[in-house]
C-alpha cells in the first residue's frame, strides 16, 4: 500500500514541481475536497441528511419566532439537539469511509510539506537506535555501527552513544544539493537512510522505522528496516518551518484542512451533495 501511494504522490509532485508550495497545496486541497464530496454522495443517505438539516433549520426559526414562549423555546432546543445528533450519526458512515484514505494522504503530504530541506554547509543531527542481531528492541548499551557517507556528505563527529541507552548520535554536514544515502554497517549487516538536500518541495523522510503498522503508516517514504538490520530506527532532524502563507508560517496540515473543508462547502451545492 505504501509503495503504491508513494509512487502515485511522487508522480503527482513531479507535475507540480514548478509551483510554489502554497499553490500546489491549494490544488491538492481542492482535489481532496472534490473526492470527499464524491465519497459523501456515494456512502451517505442524502435524502435523510437533507431532511435532518431542514428540521434543524425549522427548530432554529421556531426559537426565533417564539422567543417569548419559554416552553416552546425549550421544546425547539431539544428538537434541534436531537436532529443534530441524528445528523452526526448520518455523517459517521462517510467519515468512516474517508478515515483511512485521509490518514494515508496526510502521511504522504507530510513527507512533502512537513519538512524543509537540509542546507549545504549546515550541520544536522542523525540518530539511530542500535540493536544486536536477534534483538529487535534492545535495552542498554550496544556497539555502534559504522556510518558510511558519500563524498557529498561529511561526517563531522564520531558516534556518540548516550549512557545506558541504545541511541547513537552523529553530526553530519551536507556539502551539496541532491539525494544521497547513508549506510550503517555492523559486520555483514547493513541498513541505509535517505538524505535530501534542497529547498524545493520534495519527498523527505525524517524517520526510517522497523516493521510495525502504525510506524509504517506515519512514515511511508522508506521501506521498513528488516530484522537483520544493525539499527532499529534512524532519525534525521529535518527542520519543520511550516508553509509560508502571505508572510506567516503556518503548519501545512492547518492550511490543508481549512482549504479542503472550504472547498467542500463551496462546491457541495454545485455537485449536488448535501453536507
Amino acid at each position: 500500500m505504501n509503495a503504491a501511494a508513494t509512487w502515485t504522490f511522487d508522480a503527482v509532485f513531479a507535475l507540480l514541481a514548478a509551483l510554489p508550495p502554497l499553490a500546489s497545496l491549494v490544488l491538492i486541497s481542492l482535489v481532496t475536497a472534490v473526492v470527499m464530496l464524491l465519497v459523501v454522495a456515494r456512502t451517505s443517505d442524502q435524502a435523510r441528511m437533507a431532511a435532518t438539516k431542514r428540521a434543524m433549520h425549522a427548530g432554529l426559526f421556531e426559537i426565533r419566532l417564539f422567543n417569548d414562549d419559554l416552553v416552546a423555546i425549550l421544546r425547539a432546543v431539544g428538537d434541534v439537539l436531537w436532529q443534530n445528533a441524528r445528523y452526526l450519526r448520518l455523517s459517521l458512515v462517510p467519515l468512516l469511509w474517508m478515515a483511512i484514505p485521509l490518514v494515508i494522504v496526510i502521511a504522504q503530504l507530510q513527507a512533502f510539506y512537513g519538512y524543509a530541506g537540509l542546507v549545504p554547509g549546515q550541520p544536522v543531527l542523525l540518530k539511530a537506535e542500535v540493536r544486536q542481531q536477534g534483538s529487535p528492541r534492545p535495552s542498554g548499551s550496544t556497539a555502534a555501527p559504522v556510518l558510511e557517507a558519500p563524498p557529498e556528505i561529511r561526517i563531522e563527529t564520531s558516534a556518540v552513544q548516550l549512557a545506558g541507552s541504545s541511541e547513537v548520535l552523529w553530526r553530519i554536514v551536507p556539502l551539496s544539493a541532491g539525494d544521497f544515502s547513508l549506510t550503517f554497517r555492523s559486520g555483514d549487516r547493513t541498513a541505509t537512510k535517505t538524505v535530501h538536500v534542497s529547498d524545493a518541495v520534495a519527498r523527505r523522510s525524517p524517520l526510517r522505522v522497523s516493521p510495525g503498522l502504525v510506524d509504517q503508516l506515519l512514515y511511508p517514504s522508506e521501506p521498513p528496516l528488516d530484522d537483520n538490520a544493525p539499527v532499529a530506527s534512524v532519525a534525521l532532524a529535518y527542520p519543520e518551518p511550516g508553509v509560508d502563507v502571505f508572510g506567516l508560517r503556518v503548519h501545512w496540515l492547518i492550511v490543508f484542512m481549512v482549504l479542503s473543508m472550504a472547498g467542500a462547502f463551496a462546491l457541495a451545492k454545485r455537485l449536488g451533495v448535501t453536507l
